[in-house]
């Protein structure tokens, strides 16, 4: 192993991660850290992971002034048969151990060439006087989020008037930001059957006649925290899925450094598509469903095998140790 580059927003005050840079730090591996030091709940415990990190020759830098860092991730540069190779890990939640405990997150471990490059230039914007260059596959905020997004609904909303298939299908834990809010009506206005399942505050009314018929939103509150975000856009057939720690809110998309990154495996998109969002839309245990005037209800379970989301995935993960 040759470098480490992360970005480090809460991570708590025992974790084997931060001691892990810190070991590479001190055996002579090239460490960078982006720290974020207004990440709620860990301050202080950033501000000393920061300087144990400084005392072993790590280099630490404090993001962009006015923009919390708060994207997830994270590569190596390896030293493989002669050349160097990155490998790069993207993720909807916090490396921080005691969260992962508590709550539902995705992350993606890749040796994409073109995504390592993507990341390797976000960390040059991060630790450097220079701008960044244009990223080819992820969406980054402050600069391409919020447009990539509207581009997405406005996308889905054109194959609908055009007669085609189109769908979307959203997971997150707020919905505020106005413009995706009118797009996601112009879009249910066209035809395009919407699904969102959003955690807490959501500015849309779904079911608003002449407005948003073919919208649905929902909330799911249960044992874990509903901690990922994905987007689903049909776009004719090619089924998009993108991974973030993003919502759909001004501060995400203009006052802080987010990341926005597509599931290109075919298996895994399946996957994620699966666990991270059929399965929260068939639940009829947990979730509440927004009425037209904003307020929630539970749905009655329908016949007598009730879909418990939460449950499911405990299920397969129990399958999973199983076979292991």
């Amino acid at each position: 192993m040759v470098a480490i580059k992360q970005t480090v927003y809460r991570t708590g005050t025992d974790s084997v991660l931060m001691e892990s840079l810190i070991r590479a730090a001190q055996n002579g591996k090239e460490v960078t850290a982006v720290v974020e030091l207004k990440a709620r709940f860990d301050e202080e415990a950033n501000i000393n992971w920061a300087a144990r990190l400084e005392e072993v020759g790590a280099h630490v830098v404090y993001g962009v002034v006015g923009h919390k860092t708060h994207a997830k991730m994270l590569m190596v540069v390896r030293r493989e048969e002669g050349r160097l190779r990155r490998y790069v890990h993207l993720g909807t939640g916090n490396y921080h151990p005691r969260t992962a405990r508590q709550y539902t997150d995705f992350g993606v471990l890749t040796t994409d060439e073109q995504t390592c490059a993507d990341v390797n230039e976000v960390f040059v914007q991060l630790t450097s006087l220079g701008r960044g260059a244009k990223l080819e596959r992820l969406w980054q905020s402050p600069f391409t989020l919020h447009s990539n997004v509207i581009a997405a609904i406005r996308n889905e909303t054109r194959l609908a008037a055009a007669g085609k298939p189109a769908r979307i299908i959203g997971k997150m834990n707020a919905l505020l930001e106005p413009e995706i809010v009118e797009a996601l009506y112009a879009a249910s206005q066209a035809g395009v059957p919407i699904d969102l399942v959003v955690r807490g505050v959501c500015a849309l009314r779904p079911g608003v006649a002449g407005l948003s018929e073919n919208i649905r939103v929902r909330s799911i509150v249960g044992r874990f925290l509903e901690h990922h975000r994905v987007f689903y856009f049909r776009n004719d057939g090619r089924n998009d899925v993108y991974l973030s720690s993003a919502d759909w809110m001004d501060r995400n998309f203009f006052r802080r450094i987010e990341l926005c990154f597509p599931v290109l495996d075919g298996a895994l998109k399946e996957r994620v598509i699966e666990e991270g969002l059929k399965t929260y839309l068939a639940d009829d245990v947990r979730a509440w469903e927004m009425g037209p005037d904003g307020t929630y209800a539970q749905r009655p379970p329908a016949g007598e095998a009730a879909h418990d989301a939460q449950e499911v995935l405990l299920a397969m993960l129990a399958g999973a140790k199983a076979m292991t």
